[in-house]
């Protein structure tokens, strides 16, 4: 395996028979419909609430939730895991979420599932079933999360950078979530944390939802005016904190920027706190 998370539809094609190799597929949705009429291979299918969040708490899933559900599902801890995302962001998402839970062998297929069926690849409706297995319980880190006091604490530091990666739409305050969202939903105000940089994070990603190359995220990077090498920190964040994990992605585990960071609560959590400060 090369260093870089990403995995190409090309390789995991040629690698699906492989013995320790886990596929999931993430849905947006309850609903588990699509993925029955047809997914890659072999992949699993989680939702990402129930995946990635505490059941009540609106908090991440913690080491041992994680390998309990693992254990269930045949992973064990040195399964090699390709996560992938339907749409895109919440692949991401998990990749995020259980490398904080502590998961050490983790990919992310490059596009999704929208890139694996564009280009016409094998699918299947055979849903697989894998004998549980012991997974003791990780050790998790929280280094690449912050919650939203610190966000307001340093408000105005010129050593960090606020990146919205949200649609211009929501950065300028005319809407709270993407217009693909039927009902304009997801904080009480519209608006962006002050002094945060735009940049969406569509412009990170090919038409295929594959991510750009290094060099083309550069220059993405370039003529947006932003130089991450140049902050002590950068803070990614979005409506839920879902695109904000492409940008993670994108800085940090392709560029190889290690100081990125997501604001998990994100605009839904700002946008409805009283006496925090927003900007429009």
């Amino acid at each position: 395996m090369a260093s870089s998370p990403l995995v190409s539809t090309a390789w995991l094609e040629q690698h699906l028979a492989d013995l320790d190799l886990r596929v999931i597929e993430i849905c947006n949705l309850r609903d588990d419909k699509t993925y029955h009429e047809g997914h890659i291979p072999g992949a699993m299918w989680l939702y990402w609430k129930s995946a990635c969040w505490h059941e009540t708490d609106r908090e991440f899933v913690s080491p041992a939730a994680m390998a309990h559900l693992f254990s269930g599902m045949g992973i064990g801890p040195q399964s090699t895991i390709v996560l992938y995302g339907d749409p895109v962001q919440y692949g991401s998402y998990a990749f995020w979420v259980f490398t904080m839970a502590g998961h050490a062998n983790l990919r992310l297929l490059d596009g999704g599932r929208r890139k694996w069926v564009m280009e016409g690849r094998p699918l299947s409706r055979t849903v697989p079933r894998f004998p549980a297995v012991a997974y003791p319980k990780p050790t998790g880190t929280s280094s690449m999360r912050i919650g939203r006091d610190n966000v307001r604490d340093h408000l105005g530091q010129p050593r960090r950078l606020l990146l919205d990666v949200r649609s211009p739409e929501e950065y300028t305050g005319k809407r709270v979530s993407e217009y693909s969202f039927t009902v304009d939903h997801g904080a009480e105000r519209t608006g962006r944390i002050p002094g945060a940089v735009h940049l969406y994070f569509k412009e990170l990603l090919n038409e295929d939802d594959s991510f750009k190359s290094p060099d083309q995220l550069r220059g993405v990077l370039a003529a947006a005016g932003i130089a991450p090498e140049k902050f002590d920190d950068v803070v990614c964040y979005c409506r839920l904190s879902h695109r904000a994990t492409i940008a993670w992605i994108a800085l940090s585990q392709i560029l190889g920027h290690s100081n990125v960071k997501i604001y998990d609560g994100s605009w839904t959590e700002w946008g409805s706190i009283v006496g925090y400060p927003i900007e429009k």
